[in-house]
């Protein structure tokens, strides 16, 4: 009776674990989910489109950045250097931004691997504007 009883608890337990929105620390399979990157400012905040004629640098930075973090502008995936966990660097230019005006600038993470395991991973950050002039 107590060997039913300790497997009737292990598979509540693992049931539990695999619920969709179980939190990523109660399951031990989450190990691999990558967290959702959190965006905090932008270097420089504003450009003159002059500047990106020729190609001007980004730095976005923030938190919770991973290999895998692209930067996207007004939607769109540049090609991005990630210089650590913390700040992303992307390049500017006339094929991404046409002309004066707010830009948004957002770091997406895809999820991986792990989501079809009940973990959530990865993301898109919040928007920040970046003012070309």
């Amino acid at each position: 009776m107590q060997s039913r009883t300790r497997a009737l608890s292990m598979v509540v337990v693992l049931a539990f674990l695999f619920l969709p929105g179980c939190s990523n620390t109660l399951n031990p399979f989450c190990g691999s989910a990558r967290p959702a990157p959190l965006i905090g400012s932008l270097a420089p905040t504003s450009v003159h489109f002059s500047q990106v004629q020729q190609g001007v640098p980004l730095v976005v930075n923030g938190s919770q950045f991973v290999a895998a973090s692209v930067v996207l502008i007004n939607g769109t995936p540049l090609a991005t250097s990630v210089m650590s966990d913390s700040k992303l660097k992307v390049m500017l230019t006339t094929g991404i931004i046409s002309g004066p005006g707010a830009v948004k600038v957002q770091v997406q993470t895809p999820s991986g691997n792990s989501s079809d395991l009940g973990c959530t991973s990865g993301g898109n950050s919040s928007v920040l504007m970046l003012t070309v002039n």
